[in-house]
């Protein structure tokens, strides 16, 4: 099949886009792909329709090769099955709520677990009927306080996503494993470099969780890695916690004035220079425990306290802690949160103090004291004594003061062991992707999906959610191949086969690029055909590189002999061939 560019509904811009930030943004607009709407709400143009078609199709042929089946739900959902599992109000401000003319309260849905689960209730009833796989690709809807970088972070997006519905743990397993080959295979189809990380499962609940995350410098996700095989986002990273430290004999805690010294720095400078019995090399950050005092937002509208201890050369990663605490949200504590918490002395809180007025489960106060897995018990630290200037030194853990349990809060560097054993990390960026779960029965129990089992009592089906995100796909292929001139995209996913252009003032180019389009729609190919008469051919090669079909063809000068020039965007090289030799080589 033949399209002219004549006739394309398309319009290629000179400039960036004021607003993109990240090369797929800039590219995908200025080629005619995608036009703004709204802050991350973009229109689809006919060629970023056909891009987009194609990376469905490869993903719908994996996910029926996996033997799931393809069905549809709406974007407008009603209240209530969101209501049922929680997620009305878990998801906060990220819903697009509204009324219909009754007033009865619907949302733009950001993802359906609620609806499959609803769907499988309402059709089955034994265990006969599992396991089941099924899945969709549509539309999603989210409030994102800040959309940018395009389609990597929008506010309406296509998502393919799956669910598996067992009988059985074991039967969840092997669904959950069909579903993470198709996932490797989709990926290798489409040319993407993948990490496979743990992750950590957020608002979607579950057990098992796996994110597919392609590296690129551009991405909003962190993760680790280790030359052993380890992976995982910095928010699955789990510490390697020290042994417990013998702390029999170990002197009592002392006190001293530390004018001053509200931060980290001032007081290892202080400690160096006022405090006897440094260790070999002097104090340093890490001897210090910080306290951070946070304020928790819960669902029911209570505001609770928490302090959390960690070494002094660390600080609080807000993704972890945001996971820590979820789905609470989590801000530092206010000037005003301090000044009715008498015992917390700003600049100056540790878990322990001559008063008496201690944190974590000695403590009368109130105030949840969590701390960093590395504070074991027998580690010695210095840190605040609960009164203006005064800070603690030789403060034993397990001893002197026991915190209420341990979280996963601080950042995480390069060179943190791997949790498995397998060696030092290392830090690096990348863009998800793709992302699978265990749900186990979380949503299944909240709506009610049994089955009679082969004993023919009732059991709670087990879950499984496997989402792709397909425009994120794409831009982030966009931004994979690309150069400085325009897209490049990979022959599985290009709006055409081919990139026709017919250039020069005389008929014969235009002539003979008749002759090999017709050789190529006969051997099925799909041409893109630059017919446009009164163009420059600077306009036209320009155009040709920022449309990314990777093989482009020229019948310009060397028309007259019977030639095209043969152009490979994917390396750059080009080459002139006799008409029926570049027939042969674009149709082999």
């Amino acid at each position: 099949m033949v399209t002219r560019l004549s006739k394309l509904f398309v319009r290629t811009l000179r400039d960036d886009p004021a607003d993109a930030e990240v090369r797929s943004h800039k590219l995908l607009v200025r080629a005619g792909y995608i036009r703004r709407q709204a802050p991350g709400i973009f229109a689809w143009l006919p060629l970023g329709l056909r891009v987009k078609a194609r990376i469905e199709q490869i993903v719908r042929e994996e996910m029926n090769r996996a033997g799931a089946q393809e069905v549809h739900f709406p974007a407008l959902m009603p209240r209530e099955p969101y209501e049922q599992s929680g997620r009305w109000d878990e998801y906060g401000d990220a819903l697009f709520r509204l009324h219909d003319r009754h007033g009865a309260d619907y949302l733009l849905a950001p993802t359906h677990e609620e609806a499959f689960t609803l769907l499988v209730k309402d059709l089955y009833s034994s265990y006969k009927d599992l396991p089941l796989s099924i899945y969709q690709i549509q539309d999603k809807y989210r409030d994102e306080a800040r959309p940018r970088a395009g389609l990597l972070r929008g506010r309406e997006f296509t998502m393919k996503d799956a669910y598996s519905f067992d009988a059985s743990d074991a039967g969840l397993d092997a669904s959950y494993d069909a579903q993470r080959d198709a996932y490797e295979r989709i990926f290798t189809r489409l040319g993407m470099e993948y990490v496979i990380v743990k992750a950590d499962a957020g608002a979607m609940g579950g057990s098992r969780s796996e994110e597919f995350l392609h590296p690129t410098p551009v991405g909003e996700d962190t993760f680790v890695r280790s030359a052993g095989g380890y992976a995982a986002n910095v928010e699955a990273f789990t510490t390697l916690v020290p042994d417990p430290i013998d702390f029999a004999g170990a002197p009592a805690p002392v006190i001293y004035d530390s004018p001053g010294t509200t931060t980290i720095a001032t007081l290892v400078n202080h400690a160096n220079e006022t405090v006897p019995g440094a260790p070999e090399g002097g104090w340093t950050a890490a001897h210090t425990l910080k306290n951070v005092v946070l304020a928790l937002s819960h669902l029911d509208g209570s505001r609770e306290l928490v302090v959390v201890g960690l070494p002094g050369d660390r600080d609080i990663d807000d993704k972890r802690v945001e996971v820590a605490f979820a789905p609470a949200e989590v801000e530092p504590a206010t000037a005003e949160d301090l000044a009715k918490n008498p015992v917390l002395v700003r600049g100056f809180i540790g878990p322990w103090s001559e008063t008496g007025a201690v944190l974590g489960e000695k403590s009368a106060t109130g105030i949840r004291y969590l701390v960093d897995p590395r504070v074991v018990d027998g580690s010695t630290w210095i840190t605040g004594a609960n009164a203006d200037d005064r800070h603690v030194y030789g403060l034993v853990a397990g001893r002197d003061f026991t915190p209420d349990g341990t979280i996963e809060a601080a950042t995480v560097r390069e060179g943190d062991p791997a949790p498995d054993g397998s060696g030092p990390v290392t830090l690096e960026r990348g863009m998800e992707i793709g992302h699978i779960f265990q749900l186990g029965r979380k949503y299944a129990e909240s709506l009610g999906l049994k089955v009679l089992d082969e004993n023919g009592k009732l059991v709670t089906v087990t879950m499984g959610s496997y989402g792709i995100g397909i425009t994120r796909v794409m831009a982030a292929i966009a931004e994979l191949f690309s150069d400085d001139k325009g897209l490049i995209w990979p022959e599985a996913i290009a709006p055409f086969d081919i990139h026709v252009v017919a250039t020069g003032k005389g008929q014969e180019a235009y002539d003979l690029a008749d002759s090999l389009i017709e050789g190529l729609e006969e051997a099925g190919k799909d041409v893109l055909f630059d017919d446009r008469p009164k163009v420059s051919p600077g306009v036209k090669f320009g155009d040709a590189e920022i449309l990314g079909v990777p093989q482009i063809v020229v019948s310009g000068r060397a028309a007259v002999n019977g030639e095209v020039e043969l152009w490979d965007r994917r390396s750059g090289e080009r080459e002139t061939l006799p008409l029926a030799e570049a027939i042969a080589r674009l149709t082999a």
